[in-house]
């Protein structure tokens, strides 16, 4: 009887879970009041020995908005929760984020107002695209090669062909950056337009019907980083293209 007992107290003083403090978590009350926290702390608990109580002066949070990770939403809010980075808290972040966190939030039916939903989706925050290129030797090519056929800009806005589009509504457009990456492939521009070392040489026997367009990678990339810096022709309605 002596050994078992022995064995018993060591167990509970040697669980680091089990003897550690609870962690508190603050949420906003619209989270608190539903009773969601009641459902989903002590099952968390109960699976990890890892003690979560509600705490308006926690050391996680909820918030209604960033920064955090993104948990679980109602109502169109989507909540966000803020950790130390801590083992315990991490467990913690990681089990909601679970598939069985997930089913647990989602399975809470609360007495009023909408269900939790834990499929969550944040859209990702468009980044600016980092173009290394000489912008003034970009626009010296541009006049020369591509000006021909568009608007470039004031220097020769009367010199562009009427159904062709200027540099200024193309870069309006949300995928102008593999437009210009490619254009030697868009028609009409393989029959007279040649990249260094990129394309093919013109067939003998189909010279390019006017004079050709012949640069490098990195004059592309010059041309491409003046693009960069135009301003987007203000095309009111959302542009339609094919």
């Amino acid at each position: 009887m002596r050994f078992v007992l022995l064995c018993l107290s060591l167990t509970f003083i040697t669980s680091p879970s089990l003897s550690q403090e609870a962690i508190g978590l603050s949420a906003p009350d619209e989270v608190s009041d539903s009773g969601l926290l009641q459902h989903i702390l002590p099952r968390f608990s109960l699976k990890t020995g890892i003690r979560v109580i509600a705490d308006e002066n926690g050391e996680m949070s909820l918030n209604s908005a960033p920064p955090g990770d993104p948990v679980f939403a109602r109502g169109g809010v989507t909540y966000h929760l803020l950790t130390d980075g801590t083992d315990r808290q991490d467990r913690f972040r990681d089990w909601l984020l679970s598939d069985i966190g997930k089913r647990t939030v989602e399975s809470f039916a609360p007495q009023q107002g909408e269900p939790f939903s834990a499929s969550v989706t944040v859209a990702a925050a468009p980044q600016e695209q980092a173009i290394d290129g000489n912008v003034t030797l970009g626009q010296e090519l541009s006049l020369t090669h591509c000006g021909r056929c568009h608007v470039i800009g004031p220097q020769n806005r009367m010199n562009g062909l009427g159904s062709t589009p200027s540099f200024a509504v193309l870069r309006a457009m949300p995928d102008w950056s593999d437009r210009f990456e490619a254009f030697f492939a868009l028609n009409p521009h393989p029959s007279f337009t040649q990249i260094i070392d990129v394309t093919p040489p013109f067939a003998v026997d189909r010279p390019p019907p006017i004079h050709p367009v012949e640069i490098t990678l990195d004059e592309l990339e010059a041309i491409l980083a003046f693009v960069a810096a135009l301003s987007a022709a203000d095309l009111g309605a959302p542009l339609q293209f094919q």
